[in-house]
């Protein structure tokens, strides 16, 4: 599935997740314990211990891309970035196509990622599945691909993060569809003032688009004033914004370049 740089085919960060429990065992969902359980199927064999790793002392501005470079050649099914207060942890759970693809993931671990060696370990099903309930604040699964539906509310406490964060002129859009092209990046900010030749939509080292994008804007205010289109839609995807920075979006060119 993998190639020795880069993911599988049409694969999408967390945009997969929703189907992935739906069809498995591992992800039958029951809000019962106020987290996502694993189906108890009366009798039936238990399935195969659930393919996923925790990840511990990732750089602070460690992405997606930066995990898959890490385990390239292994088969990743979803990546989760664990965030507090709106500010990425270090923490990071990465699920495997297979318990064998976690064997070898494991032997990875103390490995550097930059300056910084990351810690690779074991951890139960549950852990997962309460940081997926804790990224969402939701009792369902998020996905990009909401199909017509409105994204899950999210708490209050979620959107303040946003309002209490410090502008630049910068802001990080995610969930756009693949096909995105800077055209549509300038008709969805229609009636604010941007810098069309500085809008970077984000790609893989393959050159597969990773459903991100950054904007550049005329000025601080201009960009929290388009914040106004946070889960706003481009076709049928809702898209999700955030304030960033000249150096975060820097680094998404250059990892896009390589």
């Amino acid at each position: 599935m993998l190639g020795s740089g880069g993911v599988s085919d049409g694969y999408e960060v967390g945009s997969k997740r929703q189907r992935m429990m739906e069809s498995t065992p591992y992800f039958a969902v029951s809000s019962s314990a106020g987290g996502y359980q694993p189906f108890n199927y009366g009798g039936s064999p238990q399935p195969p211990p659930f393919p996923v790793v925790r990840l511990r002392g990732l750089p602070f501005n460690c992405t997606d891309i930066d995990i898959f470079k890490f385990f390239a050649g292994l088969d990743i099914v979803d990546v989760l970035l664990v965030n507090k207060n709106g500010r990425f942890s270090g923490e990071a759970f990465v699920v495997f196509a297979g318990a064998m693809q976690v064997e070898f993931a494991l032997q990875r671990d103390r490995q550097n990622m930059g300056r910084r060696y990351v810690e690779v370990f074991r951890c139960k099903r549950q852990d997962y599945y309460n940081a997926v309930a804790a990224e969402v604040n939701y009792d369902g699964i998020y996905d990009n691909d909401y199909h017509g539906s409105p994204p899950p509310s999210r708490s209050k406490r979620y959107d303040n993060d946003k309002d209490q964060l410090e502008y630049t002129e910068i802001l990080k859009m995610r969930g756009l569809p693949f096909s995105v092209k800077k055209p549509d990046i300038i008709e969805f900010f229609g009636e604010f003032k941007l810098v069309e030749d500085r809008i970077h939509i984000a790609c893989r080292p393959d050159g597969k688009a990773t459903g991100e994008a950054f904007v550049e804007f005329e000025s601080a205010e201009e960009a929290k004033r388009a914040m106004c289109k946070d889960k706003m839609t481009i076709g049928k995807r809702y898209i999700e914004l955030f304030p960033s920075t000249p150096d975060e979006a820097r680094r998404a060119e250059s990892r896009s370049r390589q």
